[in-house]
């Protein structure tokens, strides 16, 4: 029915008035009208379908909410499982595909407490099904037994019953099996001894032909599902697929050479039936997710913009609000790989005080990764860009902050593997979770998108006023620039005021937030530092913070503090000692200044009083 009614559209397609010279088999291709496009293209992924493809994917699609049924998901960890999403290869979590079928499953420590489906037998060509770490019950079935593809299998640390059915005997292409923490009965069959790795310990099973000795591990470690790595081997298929990439390849150098077309005219979304990557707890969402989420990326949607791209408020299927960064100059020098990598190394920094990433998007034209949705927004938004009605923060608060952004970029810098450097840390760069505790984002950014450099200026990844004068002048980064920004950042928490405020040249000549607290400090003027929204502080502390900003901020980054002594000069250990010694470096400064400029005296042929005339004459 589907098929005859494409023909028909395709055929009213081919009515329509076209451009002489063309073709019949190259028109059918090249063509630019958009309804013959669609139709052509939908005509052609049908017939594809028809040849290549082994499944129905709404066969699997099926199974998989059967599945899903049965398990009793009553915590409700998957909710994007339904019919009215599209296939389960495009956009369904936990799940991993290859040539358009499910081949992994990925289900462990998810809460379920039903039962096995029989519908998972459907899922033909699947090679890996974890489900360990749940309160599944029932007895082990039969009917994987059908499953032939079956490679790796981890039902372990659940609460199923009774004997190891014999007929598993059947999966010759087993290659781990994991029954652990189970409440079976009978024996191991001798034939599961041949699978290269199991685990029966915590079943009580005495072993075949060793049944003096309860069954344990051949490994001390249970092996799990994502560490996993098998292939799947489908020599037909990429026979099929080698002719189609070379028929397809011809044509599209074709309609090329005819066209000299610079730019798609679809949505590109290449890539997205490659394998699912996840590191740790974090997905990769398809860009349809992301564009249904953003309203395509709805300008209304935006909540920040900065030097890493734009930031957009998004809603996923399962309701829940997330922050959705667009990357901009991307193309990082290792290309996709690099990218990957980049993620992978974000994804485990995971502490309170750093905004968990909980997924991303690539395709050939996108970079995006996926953040929780802070409702509390910045605190830049709560220092500056509050509306009426809105409470400014409390000095308790602002301190809490200083600690928490202190202790997350000590994290950074002491407990990652290699070590982050965050290069752009801000008070509009602190987001405020629940609590109203400091979130360090946009942490591992630079790498992503550092691109073809030409220039050293280009390297530089920041907001002017944060950035030190070593980073500016060389555009290399270390830790201690985080610490000159974290600096500024203090001040910021102190005074409200940006860190550069061109305002200030209508009574001084201190743009600088940083110069103008030095020239307050020096005047003992620190009363006139303080926020004039805070209502109470404390004297001491204020002036301790102020401290500590001063040391992190020093022109030398060899005099500047690392973060973990940031950390104890903010619980006052080492402080009074440390400012003693900035303020001796600040009286030798102060004195070479004021000896540069009596060294300059000017001469009686010097300009200075001349006047003009005098000056413009001829010499």
């Amino acid at each position: 029915m589907i098929h005859s009614s494409l023909f028909a559209a395709f055929a009213a397609s081919e009515a329509m008035p076209h451009s002489k010279g063309d073709t019949p088999m190259f028109s059918m291709f090249c063509r630019w009208n958009p309804l013959r496009l669609i139709i052509q293209g939908l005509l052609l992924f049908s017939l594809l379908r028809l040849n290549y493809g082994s499944t129905d994917p709404d066969v699997e699609g099926e199974a998989l909410v059967d599945l899903l049924g049965a398990l009793n998901d009553s915590n409700h960890q998957i909710t994007d499982w339904n019919y009215h999403l599209v296939s389960p290869c495009f956009s369904w979590s936990h799940i991993t595909c290859r040539n358009g079928n499910v081949i992994s499953l990925s289900l462990g420590s998810l809460g379920f407490s039903g039962s096995l489906s029989p519908s998972i037998t459907k899922l033909k060509y699947l090679a890996s099904l974890d489900l360990q770490n749940n309160n599944i019950a029932g007895v082990l079935p039969d009917y994987l037994a059908n499953m032939t593809h079956l490679q790796n299998l981890n039902l372990g640390n659940n609460n199923f019953n009774g004997p190891i059915p014999v007929a598993w005997g059947r999966l010759v292409g087993l290659k781990h099996l994991d029954l652990s923490d189970n409440n079976l009965t009978g024996e191991v069959p001798a034939q599961f001894f041949s699978i290269p790795m199991f685990n029966f310990s915590g079943t009580g099973l005495p072993c075949g032909f060793r049944l003096d000795k309860p069954c344990v591990s051949t490994s001390p470690h249970r092996a799990s599902a994502k560490n996993y790595k098998f292939g799947v081997v489908a020599s037909t298929a990429s026979c099929g697929g080698f002719i189609l990439l070379s028929i397809g390849a011809f044509f599209a150098y074709r309609c090329f050479y005819m066209h000299k077309l610079k730019d798609s005219m679809f949505v590109d979304v290449a890539d997205e039936d490659e394998c699912k990557l996840c590191f740790g707890q974090i997905r990769r969402f398809s860009l349809r997710e992301i564009q249904l989420a953003t309203a395509n990326f709805n300008e209304a949607n935006i909540i920040g913009q900065g030097g890493f791209g734009k930031v957009y408020k998004g809603i996923l299927s399962d309701a829940s609000k997330v922050a959705v960064k667009r990357l901009t100059d991307y193309n990082s020098p290792g290309g996709k790989a690099a990218f990957l990598g980049e993620v992978e190394l974000i994804s485990v920094a995971v502490h309170r005080n750093l905004l968990r990433l909980i997924g991303f998007c690539i395709t050939t034209s996108e970079r995006i990764l996926v953040y929780p949705f802070m409702q509390n927004l910045s605190v830049a938004h709560h220092l500056r860009d509050l509306k009426p009605g809105e409470r400014s923060l409390e000095w308790a608060t602002r301190k809490r902050i200083a600690f928490g952004a202190a202790h997350g970029l000590e994290y950074l810098h002491e407990h990652c593997s290699p070590k982050i450097i965050h290069r752009d840390l801000k008070a509009a760069n602190i987001l405020l979770d629940d609590d109203f505790e400091a979130v360090l984002g946009d942490f591992g950014l630079a790498k992503l998108v550092d691109t073809k450099v030409t220039h050293i200026t280009t390297q530089v990844r920041g907001t002017m006023g944060h950035i030190a004068p070593e980073y500016l002048s060389t555009g290399k980064s270390s830790e201690k620039t985080d610490v000159f920004g974290y600096g500024i950042t203090l001040l910021e928490l102190v005074t409200g005021q940006r860190a550069i405020d061109f305002s200030r040249l209508e009574e001084e000549e201190d743009v600088l937030l940083l110069d103008h607290i030095k020239k307050l400090q020096r005047e003992n003027r620190l009363e006139d530092v303080v926020d004039k929204n805070l209502k109470s502080y404390n004297e001491k502390e204020v002036e301790n913070i102020v401290q500590v900003a001063l040391l992190c901020t020093q022109s030398s980054p060899e005099d500047r503090p690392t973060m973990a002594e940031v950390v104890n000069l903010l619980h006052g250990e080492g402080l009074a000692d440390r400012w003693a010694e900035w303020m001796q470096l600040e009286e030798v400064r102060d004195q070479e200044v004021s000896l540069l400029c009596h060294q300059f005296v000017w001469g009686e042929e010097s300009s200075h009083d001349q006047e003009a005339i005098q000056l413009s004459k001829a010499r």
